[in-house]
């Protein structure tokens, strides 16, 4: 099993790395990284720089063998899923983490407590799991196992970006952070303690432009309850 973490993740939030590993390592699970992992080619090609995109796709593929691959980044889920599918005729076996997780929980590999029973926790839908491929339902799954979910108002197929994917953030940072506070405002309506996320960049933007409440991505968490580790900021 291929653990492919992103670009974010790798470089700029190393705490998902590190979690995820974690738990991978807590299930027992036979993983191994890129040690020279490139970036997926999302962001190239949902910015318009498609032959730059192909060039880069093109060596991944030399990289990635006949194994599960398993993501942290919501966009290279996608990309893995469906864009190397669409250029390069490739069917390559890969999950989301929250998709494994939630396995994982469920054959019992992941311990649940409830260290966490007190907090109220909302969910962010990130574009590229949620309404491309339509996962909705194992980050829930796992939030309620340790918390208790208050949804926000726009949610699954009708949930709201977060203002950072396809180049917005890069080009235009103001429309993203107009994007993201309007995100941020359907949160705090929930008078929720945390946000929670499954996409690194979802984090990161959300983040960047509210500093009242935490934002974690989902790994995070659960391996924050597991290590009964607070949470700074609650």
């Amino acid at each position: 099993m291929l653990y492919y973490r992103g670009c974010t993740a790798r470089e700029k939030d190393q705490n998902i790395d590190y979690s995820t590993r974690y738990l991978f390592e807590l299930a027992d699970l036979d993983y191994h990284i890129l040690e020279n992992e490139q970036c997926c080619g999302s962001v190239l090609l949902r910015s318009g720089f498609k032959t730059e995109a192909i060039k880069l796709m093109e060596n991944n593929l030399k990289d990635f063998k006949e194994e599960l691959i398993i993501t942290s980044c919501a966009g290279c889920y996608k990309t893995l899923k469906e864009d190397y599918k669409k250029l390069f005729n490739v069917d390559l076996n890969v999950l989301h983490v929250s998709q494994l997780l939630n396995k994982l929980m469920i054959e019992g590999k992941i311990k649940v407590n409830d260290n966490f029973n007190n907090l109220n926790v909302t969910y962010h839908d990130p574009c590229h799991l949620g309404r491309a491929l339509n996962v909705y339902n194992e980050p829930r799954n796992i939030i309620e196992k340790y918390t208790n979910l208050v949804e926000m108002k726009n949610i699954k197929d009708k949930g709201m970006c977060c203002g950072s994917g396809g180049g917005v953030k890069s080009a235009y940072p103001d429309i993203s952070n107009t994007i993201a506070q309007r995100r941020i405002k359907q949160a705090e309506d929930t008078e929720c303690d945390l946000i929670l996320t499954t996409c690194s960049y979802c984090k990161l933007n959300i983040n960047k432009n509210y500093k009242k409440l935490k934002v974690l991505d989902l790994t995070e968490f659960i391996a924050k309850a597991i290590k009964n580790e607070s949470i700074e900021g609650i």
